[in-house]
Formats: structure tokens, C-alpha cells, sequence
């Protein structure tokens, strides 16, 4: 199996405080992860690292067959996308929805200045049909709720059929439907064969979609645990992560945590 990330004793420091301290983590072709700790245990900045926006302070980072350092980062980051709530921020809000995704073709902020084929304009309305947004293909994004435009905005991020998918908390201030239609667009995500490899940064359990099957555990800028989401997501390793004692809940294919 393809090896897509591999990060070896990856340290990351800001001023003398390490954010990430000693990391390791492997991504194979065909997994979903999702990588869970509380807040300030260097989860996004995990994925800040994956997506070759950050350069480590120490420790090695392969990406899609590039080491960070060795290779032109530049090359790479067409085929990893990364889909932060950040970015909703920087769109302009009057474009319309459709536009948002074409634009995710070349990374930019809105559609002036590119030209955009039949096969593009295809591409987009299947994945916002794929994400169940269809319907808002129209209307501009300002006018969108926070959930369709998280929709929105995965649909975005698969446009340049990226490799590697980094989603980070895209269900951050989410209602109850809300976050329900974005998890089942994420296991939607997960079924399908590409992209090669999907990593979700979330805080609740409650949020792990169907399909994702490994676990990375973050406490602290250290790896507790990392493997299959059975074997990581325990009630000891969730405990000493969060500092509190807590037991894992399963029910078929949904994850949750209660105060033990």
C-alpha cells in the first residue's frame, strides 16, 4: 500500500515552547483518519505540517512521495487540499456557490480572471450534488448557512482532485442537522476512492463519520496513541488526553465519549 504522509519525529516550536514534540504518523493510500485532542494539542498544527505550510522545527515529512527540505513544496501542494473554516472568511461572499468550487481549481479567491471549460462546470455541479448542495449552486455564498457552506467548501477543496484531503473542524459551530448533513457528507467522502487519503481534525467523538477507521490521538503537541480507531480511541488514552476519566461509546458505525 502507497505510503501518502509519513511524519517521523516531527517537533514544531514556537519561541522555546514546542507545539508538536516528537511526532509519528503514517497515512497509507485508501485510509481516513481523524485526528482528535483537546484544545492547544497541536492538532491543526498537525495538519498545518501535512499540508507543507509549516516546516518542522526537527524530524523528517514525506508527502506523496516528496520529503519536505528535499523536494519544492510548491510542486505538492496541488494535490493536497485543505478545507479550514478559515478560508470562508477570505471568499467573496456575493460569488455564487458554484463559483467557490470552480475557483478551488486554482486555489483562487474568486472566478475573475479564470477560464473555466464545460468539464469543469461538470465537474463542479457533480461534486456539490456529490457533497448535497446541489440546489444551492445559485445562490451566493454569503447568503448560505454555516453548514452549506462547510458543503460548500469540501466540494471546493475535491475540485483539483487532490490526493490528500485535509479537513479541519468543519463542524466547529454547527447545529444538531448541521453537523448530521456535513457527517454524512464526510462518510459520502470516505466511500469514494479518491481522494487517496482524508484526515478530519475534530474535538468530539460525536463527530467521526462512518468510513473513517484510523485514530490519532493528541494530548499535549505528543502522539498518545495512533493506529486503527478502535485500537486509539479507548477510554484510558481519550482519559489521559483530556484529563478527565472518560468512557468510549460505539454505537455500529458512530463514536461518542461520556464523563466516566
Amino acid at each position: 500500500m502507497d505510503v501518502i504522509l509519513d511524519l517521523c519525529a516531527v517537533t514544531v516550536r514556537r519561541s522555546a515552547t514546542p507545539i508538536l514534540a516528537g511526532v509519528d504518523w503514517t497515512v497509507r493510500a485508501g485510509e481516513r483518519w481523524v485526528v482528535v485532542g483537546p484544545n492547544g494539542a497541536g492538532k491543526s498544527t498537525l495538519l498545518a505540517v501535512a499540508a507543507t505550510t509549516l516546516f518542522p522545527s526537527a524530524g523528517r515529512v514525506r508527502v506523496l512521495g516528496g520529503e519536505l527540505g528535499a523536494t519544492d513544496a510548491r510542486a505538492l501542494r496541488p494535490r493536497i487540499g485543505l478545507a479550514s473554516a478559515l478560508l470562508a472568511d477570505r471568499l467573496e461572499p456575493s460569488q455564487a456557490a458554484r463559483d467557490v468550487v470552480l475557483t478551488g481549481r486554482s486555489g483562487a479567491l474568486a472566478p475573475w480572471w479564470d477560464r473555466f471549460t464545460d468539464a469543469d462546470r461538470a465537474r463542479a455541479a457533480g461534486l456539490l450534488d456529490r457533497l448535497g448542495v446541489a440546489a444551492l449552486a445559485g445562490r451566493s455564498f454569503g447568503t448560505l448557512s454555516t453548514g452549506e457552506r462547510q458543503r460548500v467548501l469540501l466540494a471546493r477543496t475535491l475540485m483539483p482532485d487532490p490526493d490528500l484531503v485535509l479537513v479541519d473542524e468543519p463542524a466547529a459551530g454547527l447545529d444538531l442537522r448541521a453537523r448530521e448533513e456535513l457527517v454524512e457528507a464526510l462518510a459520502a467522502m470516505a466511500a469514494a476512492p479518491r481522494p487517496a487519503a482524508i484526515a478530519l481534525v475534530t474535538h468530539h467523538l460525536e463527530e467521526v463519520p462512518p468510513g473513517f477507521e484510523h485514530g490519532i490521538v493528541l494530548a499535549g503537541g505528543h502522539a498518545l496513541a495512533a493506529g486503527p480507531i478502535a485500537d486509539a480511541l479507548t477510554d484510558a488514552v481519550l482519559s489521559a488526553a483530556y484529563g478527565i476519566q472518560l468512557r468510549v461509546i460505539r454505537d455500529g458505525t458512530r463514536w461518542g465519549a461520556r464523563r466516566a
